[in-house]
């Protein structure tokens, strides 16, 4: 029997999750409407209307059943319920780069990760390679733009 993997998100992608199926579902009956205006106009052989409404309805119809399954395998987990000294999904971690710089990364799920604004996929290489690490430990994680070595200066649960 296989197993169902589990899908750790923080609350909040969880509610952005929640909030786009809404929203595609909303969409749904537009879709329908669009394709039967575009079926009354006749010859569907050559009516880009058609096509293009029928295209779309294929889409929505994919992301709902893509988000539907990631919210049934959610693992809902915060970050303030959690503590230790290891790097576990969830926790804020601060690294001092090669030139003792500070970078701040919260560990997160895949659908919420953002590498601009800090967060960064527990499936990410750097995510791999922060995960059970601990203050002082060093970390050396291979880039597309090269090896590069941190050193874990602070690990918090925000």
């Amino acid at each position: 029997m296989a197993t169902v993997e589990k899908m750790p998100m923080l609350q909040e992608g969880y509610e952005k999750l929640s909030s786009e199926l809404k929203r595609l579902k909303a969409e749904r009956p537009l879709i329908v409407d669009a394709i039967e205006e575009a079926r009354a106009h006749g010859d569907l052989s050559e009516n880009a209307e058609y096509h293009a409404a029928k295209e779309r309805q294929g889409q929505i119809e994919a992301s709902i059943a893509d988000i539907e399954d990631k919210l049934s395998r959610a693992q809902v987990i915060d970050p303030r319920d959690l503590s230790g000294d290891k790097v576990v999904f969830g926790a804020t971690v601060t690294l001092l780069d090669e030139d003792d710089k500070p970078v701040t990364y919260q560990i997160v799920g895949q659908t919420e990760a953002d590498a601009k604004t800090g967060r960064i996929s527990y499936n990410s290489p750097l995510g791999r390679a922060l995960i059970g690490r601990r203050v002082d430990d060093e970390v050396e994680v291979s880039v597309p733009a090269g090896d590069r070595y941190y050193v874990v200066s602070k690990i918090e649960f925000v």
